[in-house]
């Protein structure tokens, strides 16, 4: 008599093989988005329960099946707000996709490096006289995805990029040099805006807070994130979460030219 196993490797269809295939692909986009947190253990704890309770409720063991199906229920509500950081991060991402923003009716007219020549001009000089004073800076660069949530934690500006503004506004006895300037539609759009900070329990020692905010926007966002050490006066640039540090004005002025024109 064949076992319910083998039964079960039988019926195996072309249904099941997209349907496992689906799961793999949202499991890797959650390890993804999950790892480096303390939030990846509490992941694994809960996959590993339901796939016990899988495995229990397919061999009828009704009672301790019943049990952490009632674990599952109550809990949902307790693991949405464990995981709303996390859940807001997968949402965001995809929404950031390059398939999702195609299917975008309003969508922009791709533009070219030299349409924002003189915005990354006055960005990059405006960084190389921090960097070599030491003042400590942070600078969004706005992408496709809006950033109204920051923008409204901060005093709203709404002028022309200059280098000048930029140096006052980060300047250490300006009222304005904590937090985060967003730059948006060729405009500085706001100030003081407070940013979402990274909690990944990888990222090297010696990073400051504006580091870990530059992080952690561009992990929920496709902007990018312009950083001036006050420690050290080092210029990095972060996208996508990753930073790269300890560039000069050159490279920077290349790598926000590749960026931008690939919006």
């Amino acid at each position: 008599m064949d076992s319910p196993i083998a039964l079960g490797f039988l019926k195996f269809g072309i249904n099941d093989l997209v349907d496992i295939l689906l799961i793999a692909i949202l499991l890797y986009w959650l390890y993804r988005l999950l790892r480096g947190t303390g939030a990846v253990k509490i992941f694994w704890g809960v996959f590993i329960i339901f796939i016990v309770w899988n495995i229990a409720s397919y061999y009828h063991l009704t009672m301790f099946s019943g049990l952490l199906g009632q674990i599952f229920s109550v809990g949902l509500i307790a693991l949405i707000i464990i995981f709303q950081p996390e859940i807001r991060k997968f949402l965001a991402y995809i929404g950031n996709t390059r398939l999702t923003r195609f299917f975008k009716v309003h969508r922009k007219k791709k533009l070219s490096a030299e349409d924002y020549s003189e915005d990354i001009d006055s960005i990059v000089r405006a960084c190389k006289r921090m960097s070599d004073s030491k003042t400590g800076a942070l600078i969004i660069l706005a992408r496709a995805t809006p950033l109204y949530d920051y923008l409204e934690t901060g005093e709203r500006i709404d002028s022309l990029i200059s280098r000048e503004l930029l140096e006052n506004i980060f300047f250490k006895n300006s009222p304005l040099h904590d937090g985060a300037v967003i730059i948006n539609n060729h405009r500085i759009a706001a100030a003081r805006c407070i940013l979402p900070v990274s909690h990944e329990e990888n990222l090297p020692t010696d990073l400051g807070l504006r580091h870990r905010s530059a992080i952690g926007a561009t992990q929920l966002t496709d902007a990018l994130a312009i950083v001036v050490s006050e420690q050290t006066g080092q210029i990095s640039l972060c996208k996508q979460g990753v930073i790269t540090r300890d560039i000069s004005p050159t490279v920077l002025n290349q790598m926000l030219k590749k960026e931008l024109q690939q919006m």
